[in-house]
């Protein structure tokens, strides 16, 4: 049997501020969020075949590609995620000669806002970091999975996704000028984590988008100083920072009014973060007894979140089971990645 490296990294669901970790917003500003891992994985395996081929699969997207040992992989098209990663570790820290195959699974549909694609990456560079026993730590895994994204394989986005994955849990994220960032785990009492748990509804639209294309229309709106988009994007960094106390002070039932205004405000950030189909759902949604809740990622299609006080939720269910999506279910993570060997 050939040695086989596995790694995992847990998605993540935005509860506040989503859109103030990008750039031109975080430089200029300042950015702000709250997030929580999930028990949603992407999830890595580095099979060390020997011989003289090098495959990148993707198994969800049944996506295969071959290369020579030694042979240029151009980090594009199928696969190209894996592809990015493999450069960027070849380049920085060499690769030890021999073929493997390299497969990757994902949970969720890639474009469907809990970070997938960062995910994605941070686990990829885990499962190097555990073939290669790389001396990087949570920071230098997300600041090198950004860099991958962002600058090798020129991907519109922000940083959150790439902290999220790397250190689990619930955090409040600082987001700053010089690719600064700062991760502050918060201690939320277990119960306050279970309620919130209980009564906050994962509804997948059943409708993917390619997140780049928002986010481009975003950074855009901040550099030529769109007042709308501006305001907007202060008051959704202002909703994470009301959210946290809410969540640290046990104020649960206080959470979807706080979505509920950053759900308004989120819509004024780019043109496409929330269609006529989506506005649907949420109002039924409302309508069944929920206080408020959100669009997870860039927008325009992916999952939603509903938070519904009391018992709620059962009607709030019942209530979107009438459009063509599903509700997911989840639990709330601890632990960012792992990597280990099978």
């Amino acid at each position: 049997m050939h040695p086989i490296i596995r790694s995992k990294s847990p998605l993540r669901l935005g509860l506040a501020g989503g859109g103030t970790d990008v750039s031109p917003y975080a430089d200029l500003y300042g950015g702000a969020i709250l997030n929580a891992t999930i028990n949603l994985y992407a999830q890595t395996s580095i099979e060390l075949t020997g011989g003289n081929q090098i495959k990148f699969s993707s198994v969800d997207r049944d996506e295969q590609d071959s290369f020579a040992v030694g042979e240029a992989v151009e980090a594009t098209g199928t696969n190209a995620l894996a592809k990015g990663v493999y450069n960027r570790i070849k380049k920085d820290y060499g690769i030890p000669d021999g073929g493997f195959e390299l497969m990757t699974h994902v949970d969720v549909p890639v474009g469907s806002g809990l970070g997938t694609s960062s995910s994605l990456v941070v686990s990829i560079l885990a499962a190097f970091v555990q073939w290669l026993k790389l001396p990087l730590g949570e920071y230098e895994i997300a600041h090198l999975a950004y860099d991958i994204e962002r600058n090798d394989l020129g991907m519109a986005g922000g940083r959150q996704d790439q902290y999220a994955a790397a250190f689990g849990g619930v955090n409040f994220m600082e987001f700053y000028a010089g690719d600064k960032v700062i991760v502050n785990p918060l201690r939320i009492k277990p119960e306050h984590l279970y309620e919130l748990e209980n009564n906050l509804v994962l509804y997948f639209t059943a409708a993917t988008r390619l997140s780049s294309d928002i986010i481009k229309q975003q950074s855009a709106n901040v550099t030529r100083n769109d007042q709308r988009s501006l305001e907007a994007m202060h008051g959704v960094k202002a909703q994470a920072v009301q959210m946290k106390e809410a969540l640290l002070r046990g104020r649960i039932n206080d959470i979807g009014e706080i979505m509920d205004e950053g759900y308004q405000h989120k819509k004024n950030m780019a043109a496409g973060i929330a269609s006529p189909f989506m506005d649907e759902i949420y109002e039924a949604a409302k309508n069944a007894g929920s206080t408020g809740g959100k669009i997870s990622g860039a927008g325009g299609g992916g999952f939603m979140a509903f938070y519904c006080p009391g018992n709620t939720k059962y009607a709030v269910v019942k209530s979107l089971n009438k459009f063509s999506g599903f509700v997911q279910p989840y639990q709330f993570t601890i632990s960012g990645y792992k990597g280990w060997e099978a």
